[in-house]
């Protein structure tokens, strides 16, 4: 596993569980108002030997793991890694863009997660220009693993960033797009620290605010109960 870094504690990443978080390197996307950037290609990794020791070290301490990114999905010992921490009796939370539905559920049906947080990045049209993806390798494919997991009952939540240029319209078009799930995550827009060239003007546009949220909320809540912002 290409472990990049370790956030030691955190109490809001994975609902109700006190847990840490591993981020891993490498991403299959590019959106243009990421905050991880520094994951997306080639770099430092912590040796596999220090990240297995601090999870030794914390059990008892901690009750779960968060396998963020990145794209943990791009790790092809993903399924070996996730079950040497339900073997040391974590619960598991992955942070995933969707896009590997089949592998997923395999995970799944495995046991070896125990939830899911699926991005649901953008609207069909804007995904290309927000994900660098086209749409039917990504949203596409998203929106078929989240509708499998609900489908399925399976413990999970979908989280849109509120990007600029997202307006409260294509908001509540995006989240209706969906069935109900159990918790709809708004990550209010941060400017993040660096970016690339060709995105300043995306990052330049107009983002919501939480009155604006707020505004639309009997809309976003009619087709997805579980909001929370």
């Amino acid at each position: 596993m290409k472990v990049a870094g370790i956030q030691r504690t955190s109490t809001i990443d994975f609902p109700g569980v006190l847990a840490c978080v591993l981020f891993t390197r490498g991403c299959d996307t590019d959106c243009f108002y990421c905050h991880n950037r520094d994951l997306l290609g080639p770099g430092d990794c912590l040796p596999e030997g220090e990240v297995e020791a601090f999870l030794k070290k914390r059990r008892g301490l901690l009750d779960g793991v968060v396998v963020s990114g990145g794209e943990p999905l791009l790790q092809p010992d993903l399924e070996g890694f996730l079950a040497a921490l339900k073997a040391m009796g974590y619960r598991v939370k992955l942070d995933t863009n969707g896009r590997q539905t089949q592998r997923v559920l395999a995970l799944v049906e495995a046991g070896l997660c125990d939830y899911l947080a699926i991005d649901w990045k953008a609207p069909r049209q804007q995904y290309l220009q927000v994900c660098g993806v086209p749409p039917e390798q990504g949203y596409d494919a998203t929106r078929e693993t989240l509708c499998r997991l609900a489908e399925k009952g399976v413990p999970c939540e979908a989280r849109t960033t509120l990007y600029p240029g997202l307006t409260a319209g294509a908001l509540v078009e995006l989240a209706g797009q969906l069935p109900p799930l159990p918790r709809y995550r708004l990550n209010f827009f941060r400017t993040p620290a660096c970016a690339r060239q060709r995105h300043l003007p995306l990052l330049e546009r107009p983002f919501l605010t939480p009155e604006q949220v707020r505004a639309v909320e009997p809309q976003l809540r009619a087709v997805q109960p579980g909001l929370t912002f």
